[in-house]
């Protein structure tokens, strides 16, 4: 289909289609299209994130809280699952969309990349799911759950594991809807899951006082519903996504590029988890108190920093999509406007947390030797999240463009930094090197993302030539000359 058929959002919609948005809107007509719906989602998870925790803090019970903290990092893999082929299958989808501009055939091979994304984030999540639950205790302890938290730790991790199938394919899927440029699709899902969440808390945790199995068993269902929402969607509305097995394939036309851009979001997730589970190590052995405050001050941060990641995440379509279909002006429009965006919610959200710190993290922690810890670590995290918007603007950009190397040495720069970064921080400055470290660590990666895009322009100026016949003439011809 051609950027000509595509001449209005009413009639996009009338084909059934937002590839309006991805291919001529105004760029900042698209970017409220996608980044918006995507950064209100994210808002209202952050948000629902506190109000679980506030559900579970009414309990007084600072071993629940440790116990959702020790069981993040499993969370946080759960999520690269479904990323590996969520982030890597919607790029590839979205690129192609762009090349079908110029070679309607390509919209015939995206059939094949939503089948493979959806099956192999469920067969990868049954087997990850099953091996953790054989491995129940000895994963308990990895995780760091002193003997105060274990109990608990383990009922929440148990039913985590029963639900990473549900978890994977939730995610993955919402990335396959967004790639086709239907943001408010996604939108829509994420928030029918948070609903959810919300209905599901009050009764396993208030009425019928689960704790946080109750928790963990909020999310699963939860999330059970956002897929049948989504599966609903795609079969009735989607114009070339399927997930029908027939499809499923292991082509290496297929599996090379999902994998190339996905195995950099796994690397990226597992260096996370081993962040958390270092920290977590280390700041058990300053009591509950703090590992707990830890808890409460990352989900307060996170209500700005998913704002920024609403955009950098949101964008990835339309970034994609203009590499696809060789479009520089658009590809560099998009970032430029995306990334003026990300500093305008950094400045203002940021600014307001850091005003009222005192003020947000008191509603959660009444204890005030607690309360102080908690300010400490909302700060650094939002320090953290400065910087942590643009290298995430910078990650969608190597994603887009199917440069698996840069996002892959990123992903691998923040693991190998963090480690010593908080092991000296720790020996050097107690808690408080531990608190800072991770910011330490964001703001070297952000410097070495820089470096590398910088190194990066000419190929990827390269790969959009190849994308636009016109503009690879005019290069050879500049060549010649």
């Amino acid at each position: 289909m051609s950027t000509t058929t595509l001449e209005s959002p009413a009639k996009a919609d009338a084909v059934g289609t937002n590839r309006w948005y991805l291919s001529a809107a105004p760029i900042a007509r698209a970017l409220v299209h996608l980044c918006v719906p995507m950064a209100a989602a994210m808002i209202v998870g952050s948000v629902y994130n506190v109000i679980n925790a506030g559900f579970i803090g009414s309990l007084h019970d600072t071993a629940l809280l440790a116990a959702i903290t020790f069981g993040t990092p499993l969370l946080g893999l759960v999520m690269a699952i479904g990323s590996v082929f969520g982030v890597g299958g919607s790029t590839l989808i979205s690129r192609l969309l762009g090349a079908a501009e110029r070679e309607p055939a390509k919209a015939g091979e995206i059939k094949h990349v939503s089948s493979f994304a959806l099956w192999g984030a469920v067969l990868a999540g049954a087997v990850f799911g099953g091996a953790g639950l054989l491995l129940l205790h000895p994963l308990v302890s990895v995780l760091g759950a002193d003997a105060a938290a274990g109990p608990a730790t383990t009922s929440y991790i148990t039913v985590m594991l029963a639900f990473v199938p549900v978890l994977a394919a939730a995610f993955c899927l919402e990335q396959l809807v967004r790639a086709e440029g239907a943001a408010r699709q996604a939108m829509i899902g994420l928030i029918v899951s948070t609903v959810g969440s919300l209905v599901f808390d009050v009764l396993f945790i208030l009425v019928l006082h689960w704790g946080v199995a109750g928790a963990a068993l909020s999310t699963g269902l939860a999330n059970l519903v956002s897929v049948i929402y989504f599966a609903v969607w795609m079969w009735r509305h989607s114009e070339h996504l399927s997930l029908a097995p027939r499809w499923f394939t292991l082509s290496p036309a297929v599996l090379k590029p999902v994998f190339g851009v996905g195995v950099g979001e796994l690397l990226q997730s597992a260096f996370m988890i081993v962040t958390s589970l270092v920290l977590n190590r280390l700041a058990v052995a300053y009591g509950d108190g703090p590992l707990a405050a830890m808890g409460v001050a990352v989900r307060l941060a996170q209500v700005p920093e998913f704002l920024v990641m609403g955009v950098t995440i949101g964008v990835l379509p339309l970034l994609a999509y203009s590499y696809g279909k060789g479009d520089r002006s658009r590809l560099t429009a998009a970032l430029r406007g995306s990334a003026i965006t990300v500093g305008a919610i950094v400045l203002v959200f940021a600014t307001t947390m850091l005003v009222f710190r005192e003020q947000v993290v008191a509603a959660f922690l009444p204890d005030r030797s607690v309360l102080a810890i908690g300010v400490t670590i909302l700060i650094a995290q939002l320090a953290a999240m400065i910087v942590n918007g643009f290298r995430g603007l910078i990650t969608s950009l190597f994603q887009a463009t199917g440069r698996s190397a840069p996002a892959i040495t990123m992903s691998m720069a923040q693991g190998v930094l963090f480690i010593p970064i908080v092991l000296l921080g720790n020996l050097w400055f107690g808690l408080t090197g531990i608190i800072w470290a991770l910011t330490v660590t964001e703001g070297i990666v952000f410097l070495v993302g820089v470096a590398m895009w910088l190194a990066s322009r000419g190929a990827i100026d390269r790969g959009l030539a190849e994308g636009n016949p016109d503009r690879a003439e005019r290069l050879l011809e500049q060549a010649e000359a």
